[in-house]
């Protein structure tokens, strides 16, 4: 079971969505490939159900991978970037808890989706990574959505640009986080249901345990066992079905049981608790509007080469 481990993750979005020309909202749209790389989608649908094959954390690591990058510099891949000087996003403390299983994911999908002649080189990262998002959350079980494509690869990846929701983040935070990007209330909270995939290391709720009245006992005194042997490596699901894309999560809430601060927050706050209850009851309603929040977000600065995009030919160094 250890290696379903997969530390804290947080659907977020940036303030860069201001700044974006309309120009390149506009290029985006399903089968915006359609005479490039007419295969590009099953090459990428094949590629991910084999890394998935090899790992079941690299469903959970490869979406939670997407978020991440279009929370800093927006949708670009920004955060695949491996600078030799050490200062890149994905070596910013609060990324650290990112999976090799994710970037993994993208690097085979690339490779496969390049080694088509047709297609070598003519594909972005970006879109690679939005494509992987949603195999991840269709391969799990969830809602299948088509991806708007035409994201170009930036260029650039520092350790300041991160910044991230934390897990004891309360519901004005969050709200504050994602209005950046004209996120909605309800958006936000439907966008946490990512974490119906995965797991978070102890450090990131290990505080709660003991001290937070709204933990359930018997959920804290579990956690409590594991962390307590395990206090760096310990790890606990983001919600009892880890490796199925449900709403598990949003029941959990309801009986105490969200594991991160500010997951638990999501119904413990009366404001935000109907939403809550409402996907609790209702997965077809949580399933249609993840897909319409993961479209907007997927739309967060997106790259033009009139603003510095590029396709890079590997995805961790800029051409």
């Amino acid at each position: 079971m250890a290696s379903l481990r997969l530390g804290f993750f947080v659907a977020t979005a940036v303030v860069f969505a201001a700044l974006m020309p309309p120009s390149a909202v506009a290029q985006l749209r399903p089968g915006y490939y359609s005479s490039i790389c007419p295969n590009l989608e099953l090459i990428v649908k094949s590629s991910v159900k084999q890394s998935m094959a090899q790992s079941p954390i690299s469903a959970p690591a490869a979406l939670r991978l997407f978020f991440h990058d279009c929370a800093v510099r927006g949708c670009d891949a920004s955060i695949m970037i491996v600078n030799s000087n050490g200062d890149d996003e994905w070596r910013n403390p609060d990324n650290q808890s990112l999976k090799p299983e994710g970037f993994q994911v993208i690097l085979n999908a690339k490779a496969a989706v390049d080694s088509d002649p047709q297609c070598q080189y003519k594909v972005s990262c970006a879109d690679i990574m939005a494509l992987a998002a949603r195999e991840s959350v269709v391969q799990s079980g969830g809602p299948y959505y088509e991806v708007e494509l035409g994201r170009y690869d930036g260029r650039l990846s520092t350790k300041a640009s991160i910044v991230l929701p934390h897990a004891n983040f309360t519901l004005d935070q969050l709200n504050s986080f994602f209005s950046g990007l004209g996120l909605s209330q309800s958006e936000m909270i439907v966008l946490s249901g990512g974490h119906t995939l995965g797991a978070a290391d102890c450090p990131f709720f290990q505080y709660r345990i003991g001290t937070d009245p709204t933990m359930d006992a018997s959920f804290a005194s579990q956690l409590n066992a594991t962390c307590s042997s395990n206090p760096t490596s310990g790890f606990a699901f983001l919600d009892t079905s880890p490796v199925t894309f449900d709403n598990t999560f949003f029941r959990n809430l309801q009986s105490g049981k969200g594991l991160l601060g500010s997951d638990q927050v999501l119904y413990t706050d009366t404001r935000s608790r109907g939403t809550v209850n409402y996907y609790a009851t209702n997965q077809g309603a949580f399933f249609g509007d993840f897909v319409a929040a993961m479209t907007k977000l997927g739309r967060v600065g997106v790259k033009t080469p009139a603003t510095g995009g590029e396709i890079r030919r590997d995805c961790r160094f800029p051409n």
